[in-house]
């Protein structure tokens, strides 16, 4: 099972609290039921609200970023690096809560998609950020000139720290670990506990928190991915979760077998899908909350085809994790999505 070791004992010897955390998100973040949806797909539906984290718009990349953030501090760094597509969430939010610790930040963002000012591409131009684009569909390319900065920045007395995609590093991986004991703790107070947890998997470390989470406070709950990008993330997110665990000193180890997951991404990652506008449609029209067609739109639509396919068992309790996204929203027109 992938959970025994935790059972035999091999329980981690380092805590998360030891590691260097900044304070950057507002937490916790509110978990409430979604009683329309509940009664639409007949499970115990509810949601995580990390679209509230409390920076910009919100979303999930704040709790990697208090861990990356605080390391590249504790390194005496002083400009942070990061990569994405050019309406990357992770990038924007990079840049605004480097901007709250007083870090330089630099965006190398693929010059693909919507790479004009709208969207993130405003809220970066509101935040100051220095955003740089590669032409290129491959991010070894956008790699190489991470690299060729950073080289360049060290030249004029700088320390370039540098973040891959998404955050998704096991260092980050462990603000989602702690998400799980903080959804767990909230679900007590109210009486239950999860059986599932659903959640967007477009660079693995999000869902690699997840699991470790469920692996160290809720050991019988499944995660399960909905993978809004056409790459496997099985082996992804299965080495994740084992880096993560190395530094925690933790014996216990996951295969790529032992990751939930289920394909969503339509015709491609970041290319809005006709099932993704239209979960977002009904989230909005049933429950008030606002998803996006990149991410949570799509990871909305998964939940709900695994609902219909009987994925979940009829009394389960499942949770939903909102993990933001709303700025790609304004950079999308959804009415030519659809026609």
């Amino acid at each position: 099972h992938l959970y025994d070791a935790y059972y035999k004992g091999e329980n981690a010897v380092k805590e998360i609290s030891s590691f260097p955390r900044l304070h950057l998100a507002q937490l916790p973040t509110p978990l409430h039921h979604l009683p329309n949806i509940s009664a639409l797909v007949g499970k115990n539906v509810y949601v995580k609200r990390d679209d509230l984290t409390g920076v910009v718009l919100g979303g999930n990349k704040v709790r990697k970023l208090e861990f990356l953030l605080a390391d590249a501090l504790d390194r005496g760094c002083d400009t942070i690096l990061t990569t994405g597509g050019a309406q990357s969430n992770h990038a924007m939010l990079t840049a605004a809560c480097c901007g709250r610790m007083g870090l330089n930040s630099i965006l190398v963002l693929k010059k693909r998609g919507i790479w004009e000012k709208k969207g993130n591409q405003l809220l970066n131009d509101i935040l100051g950020a220095d955003v740089r684009f590669v032409d290129t569909d491959s991010y070894d390319d956008v790699y190489a000139e991470m690299k060729r900065i950073s080289a360049e920045l060290r030249a004029k007395g700088h320390n370039p720290y540098c973040v891959p995609v998404g955050g998704s590093v096991p260092l980050g991986s462990l603000g989602y670990a702690l998400c799980v004991q903080e959804a767990k703790e909230q679900a007590t107070a109210l009486g239950l506990a999860f059986d599932d947890i659903v959640c967007c998997t477009g660079s693995g470390g999000t869902m690699a928190g997840m699991v470790l989470g469920t692996m160290l406070y809720a050991p019988a709950t499944r995660v399960t991915g909905i993978v809004v990008d056409p790459e496997d993330f099985a082996p992804i997110v299965a080495d994740l979760v084992n880096g993560a665990q190395e530094l925690l000193q933790c014996s216990a180890r996951i295969s790529p077998e032992d990751v939930n997951l289920y394909d969503c991404y339509g015709t491609g990652y970041a290319i809005p899908s006709a099932a993704g506008v239209a979960a977002l449609r009904l989230m909005a029209q049933q429950e008030g909350l606002i998803l996006d067609p990149v991410y949570t739109g799509k990871t909305f639509a998964g939940f709900l085809e695994l609902c219909e396919q009987g994925y979940f068992d009829e009394s389960e309790n499942i949770l939903f994790l909102h993990s933001g996204g709303a700025g790609g929203l304004f950079a999308i027109d959804l009415e030519q999505t659809e026609g």
